[in-house]
């Protein structure tokens, strides 16, 4: 899952951002508001988290004019105040969750995971498809009794597949979905990755497969 993380100090966001990356969430960070609200805008996110007191744009602008604009993606709404009323602002400005300054990142990460299962499109704790099992809290792919641990982009990877079986994604938007804003990365690490869930599955004796159509893409289907 890709969560956008709005945070002015560095201080705050690496540490959240390694936090969230090590618990299997591709994770941009952007330090104003103007930002949070141009890349919000332009890419798909499974999830917000804005700090309120932002330059540019204040973290409840950006989500005013987000609801104004009918995007629905769920927003956690991070502040140094804990005043009632700034919790309420945040609140009816749209934020489906608030956790005010300092916060524990145990806490952070239930708040992160709650917001996430309360999505219209909600995921499974378990995601299954062909006969395979993938287990978030443990990155393992199984299936007839077998199991293999996977690393964090090979986990990325199949999770987006296997949610939305016999989509076609092209190796520019999985780079993009899975890899983010990561620095420049080369197609060709995608295809490695693939090949990497491929031998697993073969490994796994399931029925599904990863097509790949040359110049379009790849996508997970399950063989008749």
């Amino acid at each position: 899952m890709r969560i956008l993380l709005a945070e002015d100090e560095a201080t705050m966001a690496e540490p959240i951002v390694a936090f969230l990356q090590y618990h299997q969430y591709t994770v941009d960070w952007v330090d104003n508001g103007d930002d949070a609200y141009r890349q919000a805008t332009a890419q798909p996110y499974d999830g917000l988290i804005l700090d309120i007191m932002m330059p540019g744009l204040d973290g409840i602008t950006v989500l005013g004019r987000l609801r104004k604009e009918g995007r629905s993606m769920p927003v956690l709404i991070l502040t140094a105040k804990s005043e009632l009323e700034d919790r309420v602002i945040g609140l009816n400005s749209g934020a489906d969750d608030y956790l005010p300054k300092p916060f524990d990142m145990s806490e952070l990460l239930a708040r992160v995971r709650a917001m996430l299962r309360r999505r219209d499109t909600y995921h499974p704790e378990t995601i299954s498809f062909g006969g395979m099992e993938l287990t978030p809290d443990t990155c393992q792919l199984s299936a007839n009794g077998k199991t293999f641990s996977l690393s964090r982009r090979e986990y990325q990877l199949m999770e987006l597949l296997m949610n939305n079986p016999g989509v076609i994604f092209s190796a520019e938007k999985l780079l993009d979905r899975v890899w983010g804003m990561d620095g420049i990365v080369e197609q060709g690490t995608v295809w490695v990755h693939i090949s990497y869930l491929r031998k697993k599955m073969a490994d796994l004796g399931v029925h599904a497969f990863i097509r790949s159509k040359r110049g379009v893409g790849y996508s997970l289907e399950e063989r008749s």
